[in-house]
This record gives C-alpha cells, structure tokens and sequence, in this order.
C-alpha cells in the first residue's frame, strides 16, 4: 500500500522527532533534547523546558538516566567575567504557572561518566523526580553536535 506524500511525510518527521512532551500532574516537560558527544567524551548534557501548570511551586529535585553512572542538575552562569558551572544541589524551582528552562548556557542536566557516546539519531531515557509531581520519565532525542535544539512553539521561560 503506498502512502499519500503528505502523510508518509508526517510520519516520518512524527518518527524522527519523537515526542515532543511528556507530562505527569501540573508538571509538563517540553522538547527535551541533547547533543551528540565525541567518541570518548565521558560526559554530555540533556536540556528541556519544565512547565508547571498547577497552583503550587514545585522543584526539581533530581535527574537519573541508564546512559550515564551520574546524573545531576548543573548551571552555568557568569561570575566575575568568567563562566562557571556549578551543581545545583538543593534542586530546582519551578514556579507555579511558571516554566524554567533548561538550555546550553544555563540549567542543564550533567550526564557524568557516560556509558557510551550519545550519538544523533539515538534517544536517551531521562527520569526526572518532582518533589510534589513525582517521577516524569522523557525521551530527549540527541541531535547533532552542532545544534542549538528543537525550535520551540512556546516561549514563556522565566
């Protein structure tokens, strides 16, 4: 049976970019996505947008993934004329009706100790753990080294 083009089309793109949100209570976590790493790189990063739609703050309180022996939330951000990274160790905020997000330069999540380069095209299996939302399990497709991630429909970042 042959497809009509533009639904082959649709498909295709459907397979490729793979889910574009997952979303567990007032929590909904929109384009995750990460970079492909160099052969042999022992570390890389995933990114995301983090909406809470509820009534109640609520923090993201910690990040685990199969791919990497540790995961941890990290920041980037000017000090002094220099960039620093640092963890963020008492978990992150997301406000109520507020989204946070998470992007090259700023929030982001550490995969450390990789267990194998994160390639484009694969998927990596990310769980993030909400102290009022709980666990929200989400497929951040990993793009070229280059990219700058998924072009994003909404833009109400805080």
């Amino acid at each position: 049976m042959k497809l009509p083009p533009l639904f082959a089309a649709t498909a295709l793109l459907l397979a490729v970019a793979g889910p574009a949100a997952a979303q567990t209570g007032a929590v909904r976590v929109d384009h995750p996505w990460s970079r492909a790493t160099p052969a042999g790189a022992t570390a890389g990063a995933a990114y995301m947008t983090i909406e809470n739609v509820g009534n109640a703050d609520d923090r993201l309180t910690g990040v685990s993934s199969d791919i990497a022996a540790t995961t941890e939330i990290h920041e980037m951000k000017m000090a002094d004329g220099v960039m620093k990274m640092r963890a963020v160790t008492d978990g992150l905020a997301v406000p109520a009706h507020g989204a946070v997000a998470l992007k090259p330069g700023g929030y982001h999540v550490m995969l450390v100790g990789l267990k194998k380069p994160l390639k484009t095209g694969e998927t990596v299996i990310l769980t993030l753990d909400f102290a009022k939302a709980g666990k929200v399990e989400v497929s951040a497709p990993v793009m070229d080294m280059t990219s700058t991630g998924p072009k994003m429909e909404r833009m109400k970042m805080h």
